[in-house]
């Protein structure tokens, strides 16, 4: 009963993920309105990060790896401002979270000697194919979306830094600090585009509503795949929470009305069965 919760849990973290990400598409002003909701985070978690800060015994090499996190999710977050403004909901958000999941294994093999299995390798390969037929290089159009790739690839390359990073920060800080060390870059990174629009008031008059839910919903996802986590095997968990491909890339078509959203829907699901595969039978060990 426990791993069925557990799984029920995580389908939800990787729905309201794909929900906050939904909201910030649809903002006016996306680095303002993300700058926004992370405000009003900062103020729920202050606490928890002003509790860990006074606890912690933090040794230099630990005070580099909060560093790295910081500047990770703050470009991260960054990033994400500027894709929204480019690109549909439907292609970025699979192109984003789906590169981000097929570099963590791949780099946990460069880094800790892992191996795959030949179902891991299928699943990356999956992945890659996904990826490729969501982000147009199959199209005959393939250069005009070359720099959309670049900048989901660059995010993905800050989902994998700070996922990385993190698994060695929780073993010294709380996840609840963690989360707020990630508000905290997230302000100080989106805070230029934020000044120079000048746009908070109208941001705040529009949205205020999906602002304050999203304050909730951003930190919410990640915490409530931390509850899940007590109740099932991470290794079977954690590659659950990356169907939120297929939720983005379904609100993209449906709220958004986005063209082509079936085709992308297809390519999402077969980038997740990718996932799914390097996941749960991923590992030789």
């Amino acid at each position: 009963m426990d791993v069925y919760l557990g799984v029920a849990l995580v389908l939800c973290s990787a729905l309201t993920h794909s929900i906050w990400n939904l909201f910030a598409k649809r903002s006016l002003h996306k680095s303002t309105f993300l700058w926004s909701l992370h405000v009003l985070a900062s103020i729920i978690f202050m606490p928890f990060f002003v509790q860990d800060m006074m606890v912690m015994d933090a040794s230099w090499a630990e005070i580099g790896l909060l560093v790295c996190t910081f500047l990770c999710q703050g470009l991260y977050f960054l990033l994400l401002s500027k894709a929204y403004q480019y690109g549909e909901l439907s292609r970025m958000y699979p192109m984003m979270r789906g590169t981000g999941a097929l570099l963590v294994p791949v780099m946990s093999m460069l880094l800790y000697g892992e191996s795959l299995t030949a179902l891991g390798w299928l699943g990356l390969i999956c992945i890659v194919g996904g990826l490729f037929a969501i982000g147009g290089l199959l199209s005959s159009s393939w250069r005009e979306q070359l720099g959309v790739m670049k900048l989901t690839f660059a995010i993905g390359l800050c989902i994998t830094g700070y996922t990385l990073i993190d698994k060695s920060v929780v073993t010294f800080m709380s996840p609840l600090g963690l989360l707020q060390l990630s508000n905290l870059a997230a302000l100080v990174m989106l805070f230029p585009d934020m000044r120079r629009a000048k746009r908070l008031k109208e941001e705040w008059r529009h949205n205020w509503k999906t602002i304050i839910l999203g304050a909730f919903l951003t930190p919410g996802s990640y915490l409530i795949f931390l509850f899940a986590m007590n109740l099932a095997p991470l290794a079977q968990l954690a590659p659950l929470r990356e169907f939120s491909i297929v939720f983005g890339t379904i609100l993209g078509m449906w709220v958004l009305k986005e063209k082509q959203g079936m085709s992308r829907i297809v390519m999402s699901l077969v980038i997740t069965c990718g996932m799914l595969l390097v996941g749960l039978f991923g590992s030789s060990v």
